[in-house]
């Protein structure tokens, strides 16, 4: 029963709905409206050498990556070398630094130096959240949730009261440590869950196991590789890819969607799976009577964060400098209100540096490297090259000053910025944000917005801002979940004509 399957976007999720749409049985086409392939996740080469990751930088939960290419009986390793880094990264604080080992016994004994007893506590803090991470990653985020019935199995009921959904991620942490640099280095993955840490569920514990204790690593040339990997792997299981292909309308007939126009073309096609940004897809693709939320569902909607990035070739070595810096010499308190609650740009920021030259020679000409600047900042806010440039400005002399280099402005040989506008412009992101929605309590599961339309048979949505969520790992699983639902609907659908 081979079937014909659009996909709309080919970021994480969308390469993953095609893969396994095609796995499945299907003809699956990719249309993507930009020249390349991977959506956020996209890369770009200069012409003086450089090669910029975009979009992801953390390359955490090796094992969740691992799992989509052992589908298709492979490994990561046939496409990429995977290298741990250590340190994990360096913490730059108002007092010191703090690298973070890879080794988890090191990380123990750097925990007992700085909090008397916090050792113990971080083995205890990693034991509960390994189970939270084995429960969450294989049980919860695999569901489609169609129904909270979906939830009700003695497994799942039985752990559901030491999954802490009702306890805040900031009190969770507090149990365990109480020195601040502690407390900060705890509470900083979830920032890009999209809300401050009193309002994120403790079950994000999971991503502390899945980062610090799984450790963290980079795949040599890029996160670009993982995205070539997968589309390489989608090719072989038949997929064709359309590019530069703008996907302007789906259009529906007897709640069907039928046919997509592209570039002022139609083609028809028994199901489609949008991985474009959901709430443009409705807007911009679909009739009113056939979108599932309205405007102002989006507008009531708490989003994870946008961002300021800069990317930066310099010509010299900068010394004292690691893969991953995070520069908190302010309060992560005050950053994260501005940020989700008073929506402006923040007035004492923390940013993060990415120097991928310091472990991939490949990626910058000899003796130079590539720096990857960014800020987390509100959505929706004004954006403009005059705020931009005034964050570049406070970002170097800060990293100027934590390295001691001297005038690295003056060997900026390549530099390129890309903020709210662009990520509406580039990813028709709902008010510019860079990582979809927040995973507070009141938009888990099946409070996000439905992974399938309610109004049209054969249209599903996949990627950060359905289920599971955000992230590189989330959105792989949500192309999977995706094509497995359409594949659903197609055999019920076939099985009724017979």
């Amino acid at each position: 029963m081979k079937k014909k399957i659009a996909i709309i976007g080919s970021g994480f999720s969308g390469l993953s709905a095609s893969a396994y749409s095609s796995k499945l049985g299907h003809e699956v086409h990719v249309f993507e409206k930009n020249s390349t392939v991977g959506g956020r996740a996209r890369s770009f080469q200069t012409e003086n050498g450089y090669t910029f990751d975009m979009g992801p930088s953390w390359y955490w939960m090796p094992d969740i990556i691992e799992n989509f290419f052992n589908d298709f009986n492979k490994k990561a390793s046939d496409f990429y070398e995977l290298v741990p880094l250590d340190p994990q990264f360096e913490m730059v604080f108002s007092d010191g630094i703090m690298g973070i080992p890879q080794d988890f016994e090191a990380m123990k004994t750097l925990f007992e130096e700085t909090e008397k007893g916090a050792g113990q506590r971080l083995d205890d803090f990693m034991k509960d959240a390994q189970f939270k991470y084995e429960v969450g990653m294989k049980d919860y985020v695999t569901k489609p949730c169609n129904s909270w019935f979906e939830f009700v199995s003695l497994k799942i009921l039985k752990s559901a009261f030491s999954l802490d959904l009702l306890t805040d991620f900031s009190k969770f942490v507090r149990k365990y440590f109480s020195h601040p640099k502690l407390i900060t280095l705890m509470e900083f993955p979830v920032i890009f869950l999209g809300a401050s840490p009193k309002d994120i569920p403790a079950l994000y514990s999971l991503m502390n196991y899945g980062g610090y204790k799984l450790g963290t690593w980079y795949p040599i040339g890029g996160f670009i590789k993982i995205i070539e990997s997968m589309q390489e792997i989608a090719m072989e299981q038949g997929v064709k890819f359309h590019f530069n292909a703008n996907v302007e309308q789906i259009v529906i007939n007897d709640k069907r969607a039928n046919a997509l126009i592209v570039n002022g073309e139609k083609i028809e096609f028994d199901s489609i799976i949008a991985s474009s940004d959901y709430e443009h897809t409705e807007r911009k693709m679909l009739p009113k009577e056939y979108r599932n939320y309205d405007d102002n569902y989006w507008k009531k909607k708490t989003f994870a964060p946008s961002c300021l990035i800069f990317y930066l070739g310099i010509k010299e070595k900068i010394p004292n400098l690691k893969h991953h810096t995070l520069f908190f010499e302010n309060d992560l308190d005050l950053h994260t209100t501005e940020i989700y609650g008073d929506k402006k740009w923040p007035s004492k920021p923390l940013f993060y540096v990415c120097c991928p030259s310091k472990t991939d020679k490949n990626i910058a000409p000899d003796n130079c490297e590539n720096i990857f600047l960014l800020m987390p900042i509100a959505t929706g806010i004004a954006d403009s090259d005059q705020m931009r440039e005034k964050y570049f400005l406070e970002m170097m002399s800060r990293l100027e000053k934590h390295t001691n280099a001297e005038n690295l402005i003056l060997k900026i040989e390549y530099k390129r910025s890309f903020c709210l506008e662009d990520f509406k412009q580039d990813y028709n992101a709902f008010e510019g944000n860079a990582y979809g929605l927040a995973n507070t309590l009141s938009q888990t599961a099946v409070l996000k917005p439905s992974l399938r339309n309610k109004k049209v048979k054969n249209l599903f949505y996949t990627g950060q801002l359905t289920v599971p969520g955000p992230g590189v790992p989330p959105s792989i699983i949500s192309g999977k979940i995706a094509s497995i639902e359409a594949n659903k609907q197609l055999i019920s659908s076939y099985e009724k004509t017979i």
